[in-house]
Parts: C-alpha cells; structure tokens; sequence
C-alpha cells in the first residue's frame, strides 16, 4: 500500500523536476531541428538533380549521428556516475548547443566544397555524442528526485520534455514554411531554426547551473560506493538489467522515431502533402501526445510497468497496416494517423525512464540507463527515417507497415516477460 507520503511531491523535488525538463527541452531542440529540416537543407550540403538522393545522403548523416550515441551513453554516462548528474547535464547541453550554432553558420557545398558536408558530419557527431549522455543523465536526475510512489511521474517528464523540443523544431518548421518563399527558405530560413536551438541551449545551461545534485547521488558519494569504471561494473555485476534496457528500447525507439520525429517528412516525401501542412498535422498530434504523458506515468504508478507498456505494444500491432494503407496525401487522414500513434506511444514514453532507472542502483545507474539505451537506438531508431524512406522509394512502400509491426511484436515479448518494478526501492 503506497502512503502520502510516497506520493506527495516536496517543493524542493518540484523545482528539481522542472528545471530538469526544461534543461532537458531546449537540448532536444537542436536535435530535433535537423529531422525537420532535413528535406530543406539537404542540397545545400548534397546537391544533386535527386531530390530522394539528397534527403537520403541527409538521413545518412542523420543515422551517423545515431553512432556516437554509445559511445556518449558510455562516456558521458561514466562521467554522470562518477561526478555527479548535475555535471553531466551541464556538459551535454552545452555541446548540443555550441554544434547547432556550428550547423547554422557553415556555408553551402557550393562555397566551401566537400568541406560542408564533413563539418556537418562533424557537428552531428558531437549532437549524438550530447544525446547518448542525455538520455541516461536526465532520467537518473528525475526519476531519484521524486517521491517513490511518483516515480513514473517525475520519469514521464523526461519525455515530455524530450516531446517538447520535437514540438517547438515541429513549430519553427510550421512557422518557417509558412512565411519564407521557397527560394528564402531553402537558401538561408532554415538557418534561423538551428541559431534559435543554440540560443535556447544557452538557456538550458543556466538552469542546468542552478540546479542541485540528486540526493540518491549524494549518498552513493559520500558512502563510497561511486565506481572509478562504472561501464565495467555495468556488464560485470548487471548485465541481464542492461541486457533489459536493450529489449525494452527497441519497440519504442523505431516506432517513436517513425511517428514523432520522422512522419512529417515521411507524408511529405511520398504522399505529397505540402509539407507546412505535415508539420502542422505533427505538431498538433506532438501536443496532444505531451498533454497525455503525465497522466501515462501516473496511470504507471498506479496499475504499474508492464500493463501500460504492452498497451503500447500491441496497440501498434493493431494500427501498422491501417496507418500506412490510409496516409493518403490528405491532412485529416494524417492528423488521424498521427494522433492514434501518439495514444499508444505513452504507453512507452511515461515509462522508459523510470522502467530503466529501477534496474540499476545509483553509483551505475546513469551508465546503465544511457549505454544498452543508446546502443539500441543506434540501430533501431537512428536508421528508422533511412529505411522507411528507402523502403517507400524503392517499391516496397506496401510494405513498410511490416516493419513497424515487428518492432511492435518484439515489444510484446520483452514487455509480457519482464519483471515489474513498481514500488522498488531505489538504492
């Protein structure tokens, strides 16, 4: 039986769970920019007379991004265990940062060669390393600082926040489509999203400053349990946990990916919707999904982990082949499609967080949550828009929906045979 107090969130731990996410929003901004831009600016870097051929060279480095993410969960994880989560989070927005104001400054293929596309290749390596410490650093943030019974609350602002800077690139998107030309928008508009996530970094970092260690941290600190390597300590004393993360990203990364980030461009590129109107349709069905997260997570502090996650799972079983057989160009059928995705998607997204910080205790938890993380969305989530666009392109479009139901299947399994962890105690 969870008392009140279990439950009751302090003044202090409020504070900490909203400068987290606001932290946490602006740095997914600049990430989420350049997914909404990609169909944009892809000939400044690639020019060919390929349109298709140019957005995939920029979907590539899009999933080249997606690499660094271990190698940032790893590192940047170690580091968050090691030297607190404060200090974790204050480097990785601060590099997120500084590579949008790298992207929006660096000239055109036509006045700088082969040299622009390598810088961007370059920036989007330092944005993935950023994101593979993000992900594990701000959930450990807010997940050891709520109230056990509010765990999954305090967690489904993680996303809530990362669904945050998906909304504003989706609106910048809206904004800029809506009010360029298509010469100025495709010359120098979309310049004017990346230095708007940079500037909205700087704003992250001072909050990120002004925040105080979690005491979870603390006490690991000051009892001597912080590992000097705590990627070893990981695999040696808890790899069926990180063998876990892996399973339960899968299904939510690829089908997250598809729907919030991706779909936009996805209609756009093979339906022909105008795409001001795809990213309006995404925009409207992003919000819908934020208004949804808390109540997600405090529905999973209720009934629990693994109920609200195969809800997740087998409602995507169910809505793959309809949501690709009628996306058919117009904007309700999309806004349709998109707003059913965002429904089952809280099923995963107000319990990812939480689920993952459970398995580990506090001197790994960081680098448990952020390596098996990132490793999986490497290979599920960054290559999604790659291969849903390949697929789309290349005569299998009929087919794509098989794609989305697979990841979907593999959710079911994990989700139906792991253990449930509501109610455990953090260590």
């Amino acid at each position: 039986m969870t008392t009140v107090a279990e439950t009751r969130l302090t003044p202090a731990q409020r504070k900490a769970i909203v400068a987290g996410a606001i932290g946490n929003t602006v740095e997914w901004v600049d990430w989420a920019i350049y997914t909404t831009f990609a169909s944009v600016f892809s000939r400044q870097f690639f020019p060919t007379d390929n349109e298709t051929a140019a957005l995939l060279s920029t979907l590539a480095v899009f999933a080249v991004g997606f690499l660094m993410r271990p190698i940032g969960g790893a590192i940047l994880g170690a580091y968050g265990d090691r030297y607190g989560r404060k200090k974790g989070m204050t480097l990785t927005i601060a590099m997120m940062a500084g590579a949008a104001f790298v992207i929006a400054i660096t000239p055109g293929y036509e006045t700088i060669g082969i040299a622009a596309p390598i810088i961007l290749v370059l920036a989007r390596l330092v944005q993935g390393f950023s994101a593979g410490g993000e992900f594990g650093t701000s959930s450990a943030f807010l997940v050891e600082s709520a109230a056990r019974g509010r765990r999954a609350f305090a967690g489904s602002w993680q996303q809530v926040s990362v669904g945050g800077g998906v909304l504003i690139a989706s609106a910048l998107g809206t904004v800029l489509t809506s009010t360029l030309d298509e010469a100025s928008l495709h010359g120098w508009g979309w310049r004017i999203a990346f230095v708007i996530g940079g500037l909205l970094g700087l704003v992250g970092l001072w909050l990120r400053v002004s925040v105080p260690e979690t005491e979870a941290f603390a006490k690991a600190q000051e009892s001597g349990k912080t590992r000097a390597n705590p990627v070893a300590t990981m695999f040696r004393d808890h790899p069926r946990a990180a063998l876990r993360v892996v399973g339960i990203t899968i299904a939510g990364t690829l089908l997250y990916y598809v729907w919030v980030s991706y779909m936009p461009t996805y209609a756009h590129t093979v339906t022909g919707i105008p795409l001001n109107q795809a990213l309006l349709a995404n925009t409207i069905a992003v919000l819908f999904f934020l208004i949804l997260l808390p109540f997600g997570g405090l529905l999973s502090d209720r009934v629990g982990r693994k109920p609200t996650m195969l809800a997740f799972a087998i409602g995507f079983l169910v809505l793959a082949w309809p949501a690709f057989q009628f996306l058919d160009g117009g904007f309700g059928s999309l806004l349709v499609i998109e707003l059913a995705g965002m429904l089952f998607l809280v099923g995963y997204s107000a319990n990812c967080a939480v689920i993952m910080a459970e398995q580990f205790p506090a001197e790994v938890r960081t680098t448990g949550i952020g390596l098996p993380y990132a490793l999986a969305v490497a290979v599920f989530g960054g290559t999604a828009p790659y291969v849903t666009t390949w697929l789309s392109t290349s005569g299998y479009r009929d087919q794509v929906w098989l794609y989305v139901a697979a990841a979907a299947l593999v959710g079911v399994a994990v989700y139906a045979t792991m253990p449930e962890t509501k109610g455990k105690e953090l260590t």
